[in-house]
């Protein structure tokens, strides 16, 4: 079984993605509030992949996301940003920091977990 980690900063958007990826995909999700404790969750659970919000009070998305690239417990989990703010930071500059992909805020909850496996190219499970 799959396992996401959810980083966000709104209770409702972690609530709204961890409902449907539990349900549609059958997946364990863990959320964090914050980038701090998104890289400490990280870290001690080992996550398959992680969702990371872009905008962010104090540690930003993208200060969240070099930290975990930084982090030798963290640095292999692939991480995918979920951001309402296109082009403020290119698709290339993601990359270039280490994100594996985009997701654009608001998503879609039933299309979420699709989206998540096509980045990341796993199989249905």
């Amino acid at each position: 079984m799959k396992q996401i980690l959810v980083i966000d900063d709104e209770d409702d958007i972690r609530e709204i993605a961890k409902v449907s990826l539990q349900t549609l995909m059958r997946w364990r999700v863990l959320t964090a509030g914050s980038g701090q404790d998104g890289v400490a969750i990280a870290a001690e659970t080992q996550p398959d992949a992680i969702l990371l919000d872009v905008l962010m009070p104090e540690v930003d998305g993208l200060s969240t996301l070099k930290t975990l690239k930084q982090t030798p417990e963290t640095q292999l989990i692939p991480v995918i940003m979920l951001t309402a703010t296109g082009g403020i930071v290119s698709e290339q500059q993601y990359a270039e920091l280490g994100a594996e992909a985009i997701i654009s805020k608001p998503f879609d909850p039933g299309m979420l977990g699709d989206q998540i496996a096509l980045a990341l190219q796993w199989d249905s499970e």
